[in-house]
């Protein structure tokens, strides 16, 4: 997408797509989220509700529940952390040009404050040229509390690169 002329530069991968053709009805939202987690079954462990996606950005937010709690009560860092990853994750494939893939390559978190009600990651790629060849893109991601209040910060470095011949979409 070019974002000044708001024209399409490049075609739409599957995962927008699919977003796209699913997201306007509650269903629709569940059976993408539970797709990604069949996909990735990690993030299944979380339950996500991806709540926007488009390139360049993408929310997604868990309920905080037993399953996700330490044992002081609050969200488990770890969980925090897949939420993070998955943001990053989702808005770097509908991101990236088609002909482009990546994968997660490193994560730089800092825990800012207990967790102790359900959560909402931002996740941002703004860069909108690639190279030819392979190269790491920092995505930040931000995670906040029902109050707004950050409670997570954190960096996931994509590796992102030409897909070669035969490689299948994500």
């Amino acid at each position: 997408m070019d974002w000044l002329t708001l024209t399409q530069t490049t075609s739409i991968g599957p995962t927008l797509l699919a977003w796209q053709r699913w997201s306007d009805s509650r269903f629709g939202r569940w059976l993408f989220a539970h797709t990604v987690g069949r996909r990735a079954p990690y993030f299944a462990s979380i339950r996500p509700r991806v709540v926007e996606l488009r390139p360049t950005k993408c929310r997604v937010s868990m309920r905080k529940r037993r399953k996700v709690e330490n044992h002081i009560h609050s969200v488990h860092a770890i969980a925090m952390a897949n939420l993070c990853e998955l943001a990053a994750g989702l808005v770097t494939e509908v991101t990236i040009p088609p002909t482009q893939r990546w994968i997660a390559r490193g994560m730089t978190i800092e825990y800012l404050r207990k967790a102790e009600s359900d959560l909402s990651a931002i996740a941002r790629l703004d860069k909108n040229e690639w190279a030819d060849g392979g190269e790491n893109v920092a995505v930040p991601v931000s995670v906040v509390d029902r109050n707004g209040t950050e409670v997570v910060r954190a960096v996931i470095t994509m590796y992102v690169s030409p897909r070669r011949l035969g490689d299948k979409h994500a």
